[in-house]
């Protein structure tokens, strides 16, 4: 296809009008002036569009769409009286419907790539993942903890063949992967960590865990190890594999060196993670550490990338940018990069970037909407005033999963109409 007479959101994060963008099955053919079309091209009409790269949501929980609105001013500890009783409480048919309610909107929000933390029922998961056609990695939740509910307890080698069994699956079936995961180290063995290192690195995939999010978690794991928690993971030899750190909120300076020195990923997630700690995000990304920016899952504050972008550049400016007399200490263009081009960091993909030679993972801004009918500098504009319902179409690998804001995988009445039925039952 060909996108004409379009703006689009350049490699130096800059909006340029009246391009021509070829479109080559799944990768970005070619970018100019008057491009030349063909007949059997489809033309798409770029006036009063930007084009931009989906967005990567690098860390969330598809598995939690259900609990919207349960963990927001909730007592207790949320995890113990909240999470853990909902995903044990899964099955197949409820996994399906998180999934689907996910998918929608995420593809409604612009995300066309993402990193799912690992639930229950991943098989039911992945093939809604599968038929959506958005770019996704998913993983079980691995945990061998003995206090966990009985039907969500694994011993080391169950959590093991579990990950394995999801791989061997749906690695590579469409546009899933499957990456391994330590849901917490607070929940899992040394053996476990060992043994899901061990596999990972074998079939040349990518480990993940929450690490560093609370205080309490920083301290446990101290108390029991007598080195933090990157310092032991390193002891471990765990970090030689490529490894995804989500949250990473407290972190000593030796660890910071270690992130680099391992070229860990980061995601961070600023409405959730603005409840537990700040981050130092300023100084992490000056150091050259890789940080996407995910959403943590609705039961966080929804699936909006548009507006963790938004709540992290607040975060940063009220503290380090008031702090140091700097008001453009988290810029416009540093969180697009984030949350786009670092995407291909998380899903090891040629994605995030409108260049030739990248995969088509594209998102296509409505310029008719009023609060962007003018701008003096539309990558400011993007990053200030775009909502997750601006986004009129989407593409992922070169296929349209959304136009006119009509998604075309998923058919969203039906999805409605059962989650009308089963609301009774949750």
């Amino acid at each position: 296809m060909i996108l004409k007479n379009i703006g689009y959101l350049n490699e130096n994060f800059e909006v340029i009008f009246h391009k021509d963008i070829r479109i080559e099955n799944n990768i970005i053919k070619e970018i100019g002036t008057d491009l030349k079309s063909f007949s059997d091209e489809e033309i798409i009409d770029g006036k009063k569009l930007i084009v931009m790269p989906g967005l990567c949501d690098g860390h969330t929980h598809i598995g939690q769409q259900l609990l919207k609105g349960k963990v927001l001013d909730a007592d207790g500890i949320i995890w113990q009286d909240i999470m853990l009783p909902f995903e044990s409480s899964l099955t197949d048919e409820i996994m399906k419907l998180n999934t689907k309610l996910a998918l929608i909107e995420m593809i409604h929000a612009g995300t066309t790539s993402f990193v799912d933390a690992g639930s229950y029922h991943m098989d039911s998961a992945c093939e809604e993942i599968f038929k959506s056609g958005i770019r996704g990695a998913v993983t079980y939740s691995t945990m061998n903890d003995k206090n966990l509910p009985e039907n969500i307890c694994d011993t080391t080698e169950t959590a093991v063949k579990k990950n394995d069994e999801l791989y061997e699956k749906w690695n590579g079936k469409g546009l899933i992967q499957v990456y391994y995961s330590l849901r917490s180290l607070l929940s899992v063995s040394e053996d476990l960590i060992l043994k899901i290192s061990e596999h990972a690195e074998e079939r040349n995939t990518i480990l993940q865990a929450h690490m560093n999010e609370y205080e309490k978690e920083v301290q446990h794991i101290i108390s029991k190890t007598g080195m933090t928690p990157y310092e032991y993971l390193e002891s471990l030899g765990v970090l030689k594999n490529d490894f995804i750190g989500a949250h990473s909120l407290i972190l000593s300076e030796k660890e910071k060196e270690i992130i680099l020195k391992r070229n860990v990923k980061i995601c961070q997630c600023p409405f959730s993670n603005s409840g537990k700690a700040l981050a130092e995000t300023p100084e992490l990304l000056k150091r050259g550490i890789k940080i996407g920016l995910g959403t943590d899952g609705a039961a966080h504050g929804g699936l909006s990338l548009w507006d963790e972008m938004k709540a992290l550049r607040c975060m940063m400016n009220v503290t380090w940018g008031v702090k140091n007399c700097d008001r453009k200490i988290m810029p416009a263009k540093s969180l697009l990069k984030m949350t786009a081009e670092n995407g291909k960091y998380f899903l090891r993909k040629n994605i995030g970037k409108i260049k030739e030679g990248y995969l088509a993972d594209l998102i296509f801004i409505d310029l008719k909407e009023p609060h962007l009918w003018f701008s003096s500098n539309y990558t400011n504009t993007i990053f200030e005033c775009v909502n997750k319902g601006d986004i009129i179409h989407s593409m992922v690998d070169g296929k349209w999963i959304m136009k006119g804001k009509k998604i075309l995988t998923i058919d969203e009445n039906s999805v409605f109409k059962e989650l009308e039925e089963k609301c009774s039952l949750l």
